[in-house]
C-alpha cells in the first residue's frame, strides 16, 4: 500500500465505516483550551499555524464551495487576523492553511472553514485538520527567524480526522521517525479533553514533502 494509499483508507473511507462516532466540526474548539493544557502541563507553544487537509472534486460546485471557504475566511481576516491559503500538496490533497497568533482565532477560523464545506454537502471531502505545536524554546527559535526542518528538536501536531471524529497526536522527528514516547504524553495529557482516538491504526503520520516543516509543505 502506497502513501496516497494508506491516506485513503486511515482517514478515508474505511476510517468512515469503522467510526463509532460521527465526526462533529464543533469537536474543533475543543483546542480552543487544549493549548493551554499544552503550555502548562507539556512545554508545548502554539505555532501559531494549522491547516485543513480536503479530497477535491472536479465539479463547479465543489469549486464554488472552496470559493466561499475563501471568501468567508476574507471577511473573517479583519476581524480575527487571520491570514489564510489555499494549497494542493505532491499527493493530490487540498489544503487550507491558516495563521494567526490567537489560538483561539486559528481555532474558530477552521471550523469557519469546514463548517462551510459541509454546508454546501462536501462534508464528505474533509480528511483532517491539523494544528502545530513547537517546544518553547524551538517556537521561540522560529518567532526569532530561526529555521529548520520537520520535526526538528520536538514540534508536535494534533491531527483531527473527520471519518473517525478523534484526534490524535503526531510528534515527527527528522528521518521519517515518530516520537512514540512524545505521542504517549500527550494522549495521556488531553485525554478528557479531546476526543481521542484509542485505536492507534488510525494514527496515520502525515509526512511533509522532501525539505518541508509542515505535513501541508
Amino acid at each position: 500500500m502506497g502513501l496516497l494509499d494508506g491516506l485513503r483508507a486511515v482517514l478515508g473511507l474505511r476510517a468512515e465505516a469503522d467510526a463509532k462516532r460521527d465526526a462533529d466540526p464543533d469537536d474543533l474548539f475543543g483546542m480552543s483550551t487544549a493549548y493551554l493544557t499544552m503550555e502548562a502541563d507539556l512545554g508545548y507553544e502554539s505555532a501559531d499555524v494549522g491547516a485543513l487537509c480536503f479530497s477535491g472534486v472536479d465539479s463547479s460546485s465543489f469549486r464554488e464551495a472552496v470559493d466561499e471557504v475563501e471568501a468567508i475566511l476574507e471577511a473573517g481576516r479583519e476581524e480575527t487576523g487571520t491570514e489564510f491559503s489555499v494549497s494542493s500538496d505532491e499527493h493530490g490533497y487540498h489544503w487550507v492553511v491558516l495563521e494567526d497568533e490567537d489560538p483561539e482565532d486559528l481555532v474558530t477560523s477552521m471550523h469557519f472553514a469546514a463548517d462551510t464545506f459541509i454546508e454546501h454537502g462536501y462534508g464528505s471531502r474533509l480528511l483532517a485538520a491539523v494544528f502545530a505545536y513547537e517546544k518553547g524554546d524551538t517556537a521561540q527559535r522560529y518567532r526569532d527567524g530561526g529555521g529548520g526542518t520537520a520535526g526538528a528538536d520536538g514540534s508536535a501536531y494534533w491531527i483531527y480526522s473527520f471519518r473517525r471524529g478523534r484526534f490524535y497526536p503526531f510528534a515527527p522527528r527528522p528521518g521519517r521517525e515518530r516520537d512514540s514516547s512524545a505521542e504517549f504524553k500527550l494522549e495521556a495529557a488531553l485525554d478528557g479533553e479531546l476526543e481521542i482516538e484509542r485505536e492507534k491504526e488510525y494514527w496515520y503520520p502525515l509526512w511533509p514533502s522532501s525539505g518541508g516543516k509542515h505535513p501541508w509543505e
